[in-house]
């Protein structure tokens, strides 16, 4: 598109994000209530456009999953007005001073939480984050710029029509919102150039594209490569819980960043765990398995894994699985195959539960739960913009509060440094 510019959509932003930090709670909401109320309301017309992105996508060839996960149908619509209302029932971090402490010297210090100012979204199909996104950054006080991929072009735009339509009628800066028209690679080239006015970028999508954003950006990038999440059958397990919650980590939803790519079986139990594991997934959703030499026996059709399968994020019906001499032996291997992401031990006896929490230093660590639970809204954030594997700023899935900082706050009564 010629007449677009991605440093004056930048610029544009930056300036509107100085009006998104000065909104209080109750504006921000009224804002957010009236978007859900807009994308119901022009449901017909969004269903519209997003079927000329799944017509444009089956004759692009795209796999059946990223065809279902462009869908927006009329329950897809609904749902998105329900995550973006319950963005509105969160608590708003904006503002918020904490650790306040009196000095010697009778000063107040205190830090404060601000937007982080503009943040720009980088992501795959799924039209429904345009919505999301955009509603948490601004509930926290943000601008945004939202770049969708190609394959969800129509769909996004439309999203975005009712976005400016709402931010319009209520007199607020429509560049607090702003969605790319142009889907070419050089605009996020251009994009990850404008440090002077975007404050970080997320990526969301295929580990290559997080990985092209953090080698081209000048500006700071969560980052979230893959998620190897491990699943550790202690020898002191309830093995009937093991075998739900394995069953529920890798099939429920395969192709989602918390689901298990390898599970771990201490020594001691291996014979009586593996046999139920394997009837367990075989029935679930006939999982291909990649064993170890001391677990293979135990499954039909399986495959020998190599050190390739245990970094491997499968993102289907697919694990490996190795039996582990012990504790000691099953955090190593963690430790050298993570992916930052989510890890879970299966064990009844606490002060095992609790040392794989010491000694885990992925994003999320579980003690006898599921790693599907692994999600913002599970963990009571009611909604995340992204997961983040990087320890700074944020860590794990991020919602409102990781998308703000901190500032110092100093009240006084007119001390002077001596």
């Amino acid at each position: 598109m010629t007449d677009f510019n991605i440093a004056t959509m930048a610029s544009n932003a930056k300036k509107a994000s100085r009006v998104a930090a000065q909104l209080n709670s109750s504006e921000k909401n009224t804002l957010l209530n009236a978007i859900a109320d807009a994308i119901e309301a022009n449901s017909d017309s969004i269903i519209q456009e997003n079927a000329k992105d799944i017509i444009a996508g089956r004759d692009k060839g795209l796999s059946q999953a990223m065809l279902d996960r462009l869908v927006l149908d009329e329950k897809g619509i609904k749902d998105i007005s329900a995550a973006i209302r319950e963005i509105v029932a969160l608590t708003d971090p904006v503002g918020d001073i904490d650790k306040l402490s009196l000095r010697p010297n009778g000063i107040q210090v205190g830090k404060m939480r601000i937007p982080l100012g503009v943040i720009a979204m980088i992501y795959e199909a799924r039209p429904n984050v345009t919505a999301e996104a955009a509603a948490l950054c601004i509930k926290s006080g943000n601008a945004v710029i939202l770049r969708g991929g190609s394959e969800a072009i129509h769909s996004n735009l439309a999203i975005a029509q009712c976005l400016h339509q709402v931010l319009i009628a209520h007199n607020v800066d429509e560049n607090i919102v702003s969605v790319i028209p142009d889907t070419s690679r050089t605009v996020i080239e251009g994009l990850l150039k404008q440090s002077e006015t975007i404050d970080l970028v997320i990526p969301r999508g295929g580990e290559g594209l997080i990985r092209y954003v953090s080698e081209n950006s000048r500006i700071p990038v969560i980052q979230h490569f893959k998620g190897v999440c491990h699943l550790y059958i202690d020898k002191f397990a309830d093995l009937n819980k093991a075998v739900d919650i394995l069953v529920n980590g890798k099939t429920q939803k395969p192709s989602a960043c918390n689901a298990f790519e390898t599970v771990l079986v201490h020594g001691d139990i291996s014979s009586k765990f593996l046999p139920l594991a394997a009837a367990a997934l075989e029935d679930a959703a006939q999982v291909k398995v990649h064993a170890c030499k001391n677990s293979i026996g135990y499954f039909a059709n399986a495959e020998l894994a190599t050190h390739d399968d245990y970094h491997a994020e499968y993102l289907a019906q697919e694990i490996a699985v190795k039996v582990v001499t012990g504790f000691d032996q099953a955090i190593n291997h963690i430790n050298e195959f993570t992916s930052d992401h989510t890890e879970v031990i299966i064990s009844q006896d606490i002060s095992r539960g609790q040392e794989f929490v010491r000694r885990i230093n992925s994003s999320v660590v579980m003690v006898n739960a599921s790693s599907r639970f692994s999600d913002g809204n599970q963990l009571g954030l009611g909604s995340e913009i992204g997961i983040s594997t990087s320890k700074l700023h944020a860590y794990g899935p991020m919602g409102l509060e990781a998308l703000t900082t901190e500032k110092f706050v100093v009240f006084g009564d007119g001390q002077v440094r001596k």
